[in-house]
C-alpha cells in the first residue's frame, strides 16, 4: 500500500487483517472500560450527593445573595441535580455490554433495599451533625472514595423513582451477583433478565 505526500511516496506493509480484528477489539474493549469507570464516577456522585443537598438545606452556603424563602425554595429544588443524573446514568448504562440472566440460573435471591437502606440513611445524619464546609468537603470526600470502592455505590434510593429494585442473587454456580431491574422477582424461578448490562464482574443492570 502506498501513500501519498506531497514531497514523497511512502510504501506501507498491509497490516494482516487478523491483527486489524485485534486492534479493533482492543480499542472496544478500552471504550469499554472507559465507559464502566466513567459510569461508576457518576453512579458514586449520585449516591452520595444527596448529603451536599441536604448539608445545604440545613447551613446554607450556596444562593447566599437572595432573601431567606427563596434560597430555602432554591436548596430544596438541588434534589433534582442528583434525579437527572441518575436518569443520565440510566441512559449510558445502554452502552455497557450486553447480557442475559437465563430462566433456570439463579438459585436463590433476596430484595437488597433492606440491606442498603439503613446505611444509607446514615448520609443524613451525618450531614445534620456536620458542623461547618471544610468538614463537609472532607466528608464527602472520603464518603466518595469509599462508596467507589465498594458495592454501595450502585445502590441509590433515586432509582425507586425510576421503577427499579435491588437484588442479592445467587446462581445455579454459586455466584453471588448483583441484580438492578425494574422486574419484582419472587422465587429464583421468576428470575429471567434479557438484556442486562454487565456494570462489573458480579453487578448487572437491567436496560433496554
Amino acid at each position: 500500500m502506498k501513500i501519498y505526500h506531497w514531497w514523497t511516496v511512502v510504501t506501507v506493509e498491509r497490516v494482516p487483517q487478523a491483527i486489524e480484528l485485534d486492534i479493533v477489539h482492543e480499542i472496544k474493549s478500552q471504550r469499554l472500560l472507559m465507559g464502566t469507570f466513567l459510569l461508576r464516577l457518576l453512579l458514586t456522585f449520585n449516591a452520595t450527593s444527596l448529603l451536599v443537598v441536604i448539608y445545604q438545606v440545613k447551613e446554607p452556603f450556596l444562593f447566599l445573595q437572595f432573601g431567606d424563602g427563596i434560597r430555602y425554595g432554591l436548596s430544596v429544588a438541588l434534589i433534582m441535580v442528583p434525579i437527572l443524573f441518575t436518569s443520565l446514568g440510566i441512559l449510558l448504562s445502554r452502552t455497557l455490554g450486553r447480557d442475559a440472566i437465563e430462566a433456570g440460573s439463579i438459585a436463590s435471591i433476596e430484595h437488597a433495599s433492606n440491606v442498603f437502606l439503613p446505611s444509607y440513611l446514615g448520609y443524613f445524619f451525618v450531614a445534620l451533625s456536620i458542623p461547618d464546609i471544610r468538614t463537609l468537603l472532607f466528608v464527602y470526600a472520603v464518603l466518595f472514595a469509599f462508596t467507589f470502592m465498594s458495592q454501595a455505590l450502585y445502590f441509590n434510593p433515586l432509582f425507586l423513582l425510576f421503577g427499579y429494585r435491588f437484588y442479592n442473587m445467587v446462581t445455579s454456580e454459586g455466584t453471588s451477583i448483583f441484580v438492578i431491574s425494574r422486574q419484582d422477582f419472587r422465587t429464583p424461578a421468576s428470575v429471567e433478565v434479557r438484556p442486562v448490562r454487565r456494570i462489573n464482574g458480579y453487578t448487572f443492570m437491567e436496560s433496554k
